[in-house]
Parts: C-alpha cells; sequence; structure tokens
C-alpha cells in the first residue's frame, strides 16, 4: 500500500510541476532513485505521465485563454504570454521540446494551447521532451552516464 501511495505521491509532484504551481519533481524522482526500493522504469512512467497530463492541462487552458487572460487570478503576465507566443510563431511545435525547461516550458504548453496545436503532436512531442529529461536524470543519478558528460 505504500508503494502505491509513493506512486500517487511522485505523479501529483511531477502533474503539479508541469503547471504553474511551484513544485519541483526532480527531487521526489531522484529521493526514490537513490532508495532502490523501485523500478526506475515504473519511477520514469509514472513522472513522465504525471508530468505529461500537468502540461494538457496547460494546453486545455490555452484554448480558452483568450476568455481568462482578464482574470486577476491568471498565472501569466501579458509580456510573459507574449514571450512565449514569439518564441512558439519562430519555431513552431517544435518549440515544445523545450517543455522539459524552468521557466519557459509552462508557458510554451499554454501557447501551444492558444495556437491550436493539435493534441496528438502536443503530447507526442512533451512527452519525448519531458520523458527524456527524467531519463537523463535517471542516468545521472545511477550513474549510467558520468554527470560530467551529461552536459
Amino acid at each position: 500500500m505504500w508503494e502505491l501511495t509513493s506512486y500517487a505521491g511522485l505523479f501529483l509532484i511531477a502533474f503539479g510541476a508541469a503547471t504553474v504551481l511551484p513544485a519541483q519533481s526532480e527531487f521526489a524522482l531522484v529521493a526514490m532513485l537513490l532508495q532502490g526500493h523501485y523500478p526506475t522504469s515504473m519511477l520514469l512512467l509514472v513522472a513522465t505521465a504525471g508530468n505529461v497530463l500537468g502540461a494538457v492541462l496547460n494546453w486545455v487552458l490555452g484554448t480558452y485563454i483568450e476568455k481568462l487572460q482578464h482574470k486577476r487570478w491568471f498565472p501569466l503576465k501579458p509580456k510573459q504570454l507574449h514571450r512565449a507566443q514569439a518564441t512558439y510563431h519562430r519555431w513552431g511545435y517544435w518549440s515544445l521540446l523545450m517543455s522539459w525547461a524552468p521557466f519557459i516550458g509552462d508557458p510554451l504548453t499554454i501557447v501551444a494551447g492558444l495556437m491550436r496545436e493539435p493534441l496528438w503532436r502536443f503530447v507526442l512531442i512533451v512527452t519525448l521532451a519531458k520523458g527524456g529529461r527524467y531519463l537523463l536524470l535517471a542516468a545521472i543519478t545511477l550513474g549510467w552516464v558520468p554527470a560530467d558528460a551529461a552536459g
């Protein structure tokens, strides 16, 4: 039962980290990897699924952004939204490969919804980006790749 609760916690942290909530799923993933009690593949699957579903929530919000951006609670400032739109216009859907990155990733996923990016392509690219980040993090944490070789 505790294992299921641990996976649920990782999922929720990863989900929240993909939204505008201040959360860092990388710390939770590394802590669970270092414990050695959980299969690495399952941790990567749970973290990636949570993070991608959080990004899908952003995409959905982006489809309604024009109706919501004047609300007081809206998380993006007009300048942030404009910068993300400009990046998206320049690079198109390939900019979603940066969806894993702090500070720019969340606005990009919202802008993808605003720009009516097809959901299937959004999910595919975001899964590659976010899953790749977690895989690299696991590889470094578990010593599969030396930390100095990763960048």
